[in-house]
């Protein structure tokens, strides 16, 4: 499900528009492509997730520039009037090749590339940079989660620290690619179809007289969803607490499903919280976790053998703490008929229009990438880059979210496991062909 939300053509930088300005005054506008993609220059990634596209896409297909926006522009008294007039008229006729969501790339490999008159494509680099980068920065960070979970169930809990209402929905929609069982983002929910959970604050225990008429009357309005929040005043009274209102549900034929840990040592409170739950007959309750959780944390718990069932996570993977920003790029490869390339100290590009091809060993663990010319025909390997949009309109039907969360599950468990690591940096395969070689040189 997409969203309707639209961000229109004034998300840019301004110099896209003075650019634009300097290539209409001169005539210049000749099919121009550019190829996005992503430098790893702090090696704390070994893979990344494709994301944003959808998004992008709905974008694109109602770029316009209103009324009210040609009106602002006319005030910076910066632009001819003539050409706020082309403004007015502009619609995005380009096409787009481009990896389909929740398909792993590496470094320096095109995410996707836009071919189109070389002023509509540069209106919108920072529509395409901002879409893109937040979703695949997300994506990435949260598939790191879900493997160090090891199977547990993942929650998105970040909406409140998140960049803005606009970056918690993109974060729970990136999650929920990842393999996150839901996101407690309500707005997420219904515009995207995910799944919402949530349980209590500790301010719900605090209104009540006690902790134990606090779940009590959790229960009663909940009784199919109850999830006691422990640690408001002590931990191990809680689950006590807990397992009474527990044992009273059970007596009106009704379940709790669990008690979430928000604090303290996780490791040992988990181990005693068990204890106290099993030793009470119920067994079947669940221990959720939250609180400052990442792949790393969540790892450590793991390896130390916590009974956890499920984790919260917010903060750190909404703003992808440990990396809090891609270095993706908008780089023109092509214009007319001339491969360009950019010679810049450490930011080489690579010119021309390209196709990635994956290889595969004979059990489909992916084994090396052949970044090659648009136009190639190999022999060997999965051509990855589709064309999703052609004249400006899309050219396939739009995957469901579902679909893409499918399509990364497979992606990622063909991925050797030893990129997975979160531990060490280690090199992907991937070469040129010896085509886009000689078209460097």
């Amino acid at each position: 499900m997409t969203s309707s939300y639209l961000a229109g053509p004034l998300l840019t930088d301004l110099y896209e528009i003075t650019m634009a300005a300097g290539y209409w005054r001169h005539n210049l506008n000749d099919k121009a492509t550019f190829s996005v993609f992503v430098r790893n220059p702090d090696q704390k990634r070994n893979y990344f997730v494709a994301a944003g596209l959808a998004t992008l896409l709905t974008e694109l297909e109602a770029y316009r520039f209103r009324q009210e926006d040609i009106h602002y522009l006319h005030q910076l008294k910066l632009f001819d009037a003539n050409f706020l007039d082309a403004l007015r008229r502009l619609r995005f006729t380009g096409d787009i090749h481009a990896l389909p969501e929740g398909t792993l790339f590496f470094p320096d490999e095109p995410i996707l590339e836009i071919s189109a008159p070389l002023i509509e494509a540069q209106l919108i680099e920072t529509l395409v940079l901002n879409t893109i980068g937040i979703a695949t920065l997300i994506t990435t960070k949260a598939a790191r989660c879900v493997h160090a979970a090891a199977g547990r169930p993942l929650v998105d809990f970040a909406l409140r620290r998140t960049h803005g209402s606009e970056a918690g929905d993109q974060v729970a929609r990136s999650t929920y690619i990842a393999g996150f069982s839901a996101t407690s983002n309500v707005r997420a929910g219904q515009r995207f179809g995910i799944p919402v959970a949530g349980t209590m604050a500790h301010a719900f225990v605090s209104a009540f007289a006690s902790e134990l008429d606090a779940f009590r009357a959790y229960a009663a309005t909940f009784p199919q969803h109850a999830i006691f929040l422990i640690d408001t005043y002590d931990t191990l009274a809680g689950a006590r607490n807990a397992a009474t209102v527990a044992l009273e549900m059970r007596a009106r034929d009704q379940r709790a499903l669990g008690v979430r840990l928000d604090s303290g040592d996780m490791v040992a409170l988990s181990r005693d919280v068990r204890h106290i739950l099993d030793d009470a007959g119920l067994p079947e309750m669940k221990i959720y976790a939250s609180s400052s959780f990442d792949e790393f944390k969540i790892a450590e718990i793991v390896q130390r053998g916590a009974p956890i069932d499920a984790f919260g996570i917010g903060t750190k993977v909404g703003v992808s703490a440990d990396a809090p920003y891609l270095d993706i790029v908008y780089k023109l490869v092509q214009l007319g008929k001339r491969p360009v390339r950019k010679l810049s100290s450490d930011k080489v590009t690579l010119a021309g229009r390209k196709q990635i091809f994956r290889h595969d060993d004979p059990h489909g663990v992916f084994q090396e990438d052949i970044l090659a010319c648009r136009e190639e025909k190999r022999a060997a390997g999965e051509p990855l880059l589709e064309p999703v949009m052609l004249n400006g309109q899309r050219h396939m039907p739009e995957a469901t979210l579902v679909d893409i969360r499918e399509h990364f599950a497979k992606q990622f468990g063909c991925l050797d496991r030893d990129y997975k690591t979160i531990d060490a940096h280690i090199v992907y395969p991937v070469r040129l062909s010896t085509r886009l070689t000689a078209l460097q040189k």
